[in-house]
C-alpha cells in the first residue's frame, strides 16, 4: 500500500519560517513529479509548488521568492521550505506524487498538514 505521510505544520508568526516534509512509502517503483498544494478556508486547493524528476521547479506566483521546494531521491521525501510567511499562506498543505505503482502511474494524495500564519 503506498502512502505519502506529511509533517512540520504548524503555527507561525508572520515573517517566521516552517519546512514541511513528504515521505512517500510502499511498493512504488518509481516517483515522477512530486508537489505541494494548498486549500484554504472557504477556497479551492491551489498548486503551490511542483518538482520534476529532473530537479525543475514550478512555482505559484504567490510563493515566488519565498518557498523553495526540493526533494531527496534516495528517502522518496519532497520537501517545502517555507520563508516570510504571510497570514494569507494560511491553510491546509497536501503532499501530492505521480507514482509508478506495479505497471501504473498514479497520483496520490496526502492527508494534509495544518499551517497557521498569524498576524
Amino acid at each position: 500500500q503506498v502512502q505519502l505521510v506529511e509533517s512540520g505544520g504548524g503555527l507561525v508568526q508572520a515573517g517566521g519560517s516552517l519546512r514541511l516534509s513528504c515521505a512517500a512509502s510502499g511498493s512504488i517503483r518509481s516517483i515522477n513529479a512530486m508537489g505541494w498544494y494548498r486549500q484554504a478556508p472557504g477556497k479551492q486547493r491551489e498548486r503551490v509548488a511542483l518538482i520534476a524528476t529532473s530537479g525543475t521547479t514550478n512555482y505559484a506566483e504567490s510563493v515566488k521568492g519565498r518557498f523553495t521546494i526540493s526533494r531527496d531521491s534516495a528517502k522518496n521525501t519532497v520537501y517545502l521550505q517555507m520563508n516570510s510567511l504571510k497570514p494569507e499562506d494560511t491553510g491546509v498543505y497536501y503532499c501530492n506524487a505521480l507514482l509508478l505503482v506495479q505497471s501504473s502511474m498514479k497520483n496520490y494524495w496526502g492527508q494534509g498538514t495544518q499551517v497557521t500564519v498569524s498576524s
